[in-house]
């Protein structure tokens, strides 16, 4: 099994800055891609932004110059460093990973989600 915990969420006005952090653990052989999606409420889920092992990033053009992906490898770990943050962000963040696992199976396992908010 293979557990994704984020945590880093919470409350802060619009133009303010927040640091998501997700960790990867378990039976983990190797991890592929990793990133964010994200759900308002009414809304589909979105994808924000991806990180791939190379460290090749990619992310929604809503976030574009306002939200960093990045990724420790060796820890198993990807982070999202928001900034400029606007009432329009405000959703539930999800991480997920791309893993293969320690029988060579590959699949995305995703966390719970963790709760931002942004006032204006």
């Amino acid at each position: 099994q293979v557990y994704l915990v984020e945590s880093g969420g919470g409350l802060v006005q619009a133009g303010g800055s927040l640091r998501l952090s997700c960790a990867a653990s378990g039976s983990i052989k190797s991890i592929n891609t990793m990133g964010w999606y994200r759900q308002a409420p009414g809304n589909q889920r979105e994808l924000v932004a991806t990180i791939t092992s190379g460290g090749i990033t990619d992310s929604v053009d809503s976030v574009k110059g306002r939200f960093t992906i990045s990724r420790d490898n060796a820890k198993n770990t990807v982070n999202l460093q928001m900034n400029n943050l606007k009432p329009e962000d405000t959703a539930v963040y999800y991480c997920y990973a791309d893993v293969t696992n320690l029988s060579t199976y590959r699949r995305n396992y995703w966390g719970r989600g963790t709760q931002v908010t942004v006032s204006s």
